[in-house]
């Protein structure tokens, strides 16, 4: 895995295959872990709280411009089909230089904030340490989505 590489959790496909999520109009949210969490596609039932083997919480870092639980960024038209190919597209993220902002953060995470469980759909590699005090912080989508199926 390199920086920049986006994973989608294995427990994410299982959940998509078994309608727990309505890509058109669940809202996604994200949160910003550090290191101590092993991000992997194999991570155990991840969620944003409470409920699964993997609870994001206990690694989130927040502070400054970086809200704990982060923001709504799916746009109204997240999942797409055009000619047998249908693409999930997330918002650009961008976050404001801040003394107060997260200094060590290692994952992006994003799930599904309408879902109960606030299951996790996956993750952005951030290479390493992020030290959001230094200068703005933002994420820009590959322009083809987070990631399609053919």
């Amino acid at each position: 895995m390199a920086q920049g590489d986006v994973v989608l959790y294995n427990q994410f496909k299982e959940d998509l295959g078994g309608k727990l999520h309505d890509l058109n109009t669940d809202d996604v949210y994200y949160c910003f872990n550090t290191s101590s969490l092993s991000a992997a596609a194999t991570l155990a039932d991840p969620r944003y709280g409470t409920g699964g083997t993997t609870n994001l919480t206990s690694t989130e870092t927040s502070g400054g411009n970086v809200t704990a639980g982060g923001a709504n960024i799916a746009p109204t038209d997240a999942w797409n089909r055009s000619t047998g190919t249908c693409t999930f597209d997330l918002n650009n993220v961008s976050i404001t230089q801040d003394t107060a902002n997260p200094t060590a953060a290692r994952w992006f995470n994003f799930y599904n904030f309408t879902d109960t469980g606030k299951r996790a759909l996956g993750f952005l590699d951030l290479g390493s340490d992020t030290n959001m005090t230094t200068g703005d912080f933002s994420i820009t989508w590959n322009a083809s989505g987070v990631f399609t199926l053919a």
